[in-house]
């Protein structure tokens, strides 16, 4: 892997310099372009999967599909290649400083991409005789759901259970491997009031007001669900309590002389595993039918939603992967649980095993100074090749 380092920087970097924002969505024809033509340059074919009928036309969603073996088993490598908005120019501008490659996505994911397209690579350079496929996944929209990458796939039968040995995931994971992750239901609450000037209050439905009385009702109920703790192992410092936060997004009013006629917040809800997420989302919206009773005007967008999910720590697939982290990297990989949203979450709910393992920090994803240490990349791309070789070498029964 060492001889194909430079190459795998080098196809890092160019990831990092397109510009997948998302929201919006932007960008994504040329960084699929780019993936597709580097995987023909290795003699691979692609299918480019395009999602019809999204409101937004400007920005198209595309996801990639390749394999690389023969044989009816299927390892399913699989990584999202948008990345959340950055917030200076720079960080689409790679460099790389005491070994570390910064740029927006360089944590989360697009090293670790170009790790599984490039472990890919050196399997095929080996010769190595497989008894199955890998299966590469290339998806966007992670950072919002993922409804119209990998939930398009699974809708569409694109990615099934039938001769699948499991899948692998490279998102920034702190050197562990996640085998489980919280729920997430993100909601854009909008109030909608009456303005009037300050003098005439007493004719106007004063919006900030009524979301001081709905927000203590979600407060006390916020008290209640943070008390829960997940059984699952996780990193130092990151809460095993169920989550519930309000007013990432909050805004108000016109001017301070007018009575306030709109108030929108958001409310993340982050479940455990745990629990069950179609009760906590039920519990959630009686809040707000509740105060709709009492006449509040309250409109609700779900902004993204998806269940918690977890696996066990012993099967052929995770087997495989911490022989070759030992293997690799020299020692024995913990567990621990993603305290997000996570894709395998898609796989498990289908009968799937999946994990996550990456060369990335968790806490350098979505950082201003996105970093991965450039041996980490290189190591991984290592671990996931000789990963699906214990796998799907030739003689190993399905």
């Amino acid at each position: 892997m060492r001889a194909l380092s430079s190459e795998i920087l080098g196809f890092t970097k160019e990831l990092i310099r397109i510009p997948t924002e998302n929201p919006p969505g932007a960008r994504y024809s040329d960084c699929i372009d780019l993936i597709s033509n580097r995987l023909k340059r290795f003699g691979m074919s692609s299918q480019i999967v395009k999602v019809p009928g999204l409101d937004d036309r400007a920005y198209p969603r595309y996801s990639l599909l390749s394999s690389y073996g023969k044989g009816k088993r299927k390892l399913y490598f699989h990584a999202h290649y948008d990345v959340v908005p950055g917030t200076d120019a720079r960080q689409f501008k790679p460099y790389v400083q005491a070994g570390r490659l910064h740029g927006r996505g360089a944590a989360d994911m697009k090293a670790g991409l170009a790790a599984m397209v490039y472990a890919v690579r050196a399997l095929q350079l080996l010769g190595a005789g497989l008894d199955g496929q890998i299966c590469l996944v290339i998806v966007p929209d992670e950072e919002t759901g993922g409804k119209a990458g990998a939930g398009y796939l699974f809708e569409k039968g694109y990615i099934n259970k039938k001769h699948c040995v499991g899948m692998l995931m490279p998102e920034p994971t702190s050197g562990t491997i996640w085998n489980a992750c919280r729920g997430a239901l993100s909601v854009l609450v909008k109030i909608e009031g009456k303005p009037v000037h300050v003098v005439l209050q007493k004719d106007g439905v004063n919006a900030f007001e009524q979301m001081v009385s709905l927000s203590n009702a979600l407060l006390e109920h916020k008290n209640t669900v943070e008390k829960r703790k997940t059984s699952y192992s996780i990193l130092p410092g990151e809460s095993e309590n169920s989550i519930l936060m309000l007013g990432g997004i909050c805004h108000c009013g016109t001017n301070f002389n007018v009575v306030p006629g709109s108030c929108t917040f958001s409310l993340e809800r982050r479940i455990n595993p745990e629990e069950n997420f179609v009760e906590e989302k039920r519990n959630l919206l009686a809040i707000f039918n509740r105060f709709r009773k009492a006449g509040m005007n309250i409109d609700l967008e779900i902004l993204q939603e998806g269940k918690s999910a977890g696996i066990s720590r012993d099967n052929d697939l995770v087997n495989a992967l911490a022989l070759s982290v030992i293997e690799v990297a020299g020692q024995k990989p913990a567990f621990n649980m993603c305290p997000g949203l996570l894709e395998i979450r898609y796989y498990l709910q289908n009968g799937i095993p999946a994990y996550a393992y990456g060369p990335g920090l968790l806490a350098m994803a979505h950082h201003p100074d996105e970093f991965v240490e450039v041996a980490r990349v290189i190591d991984c791309a290592s671990i996931y090749a000789l990963t699906a070789f214990i796998l799907l070498s030739r003689g190993k029964t399905s």
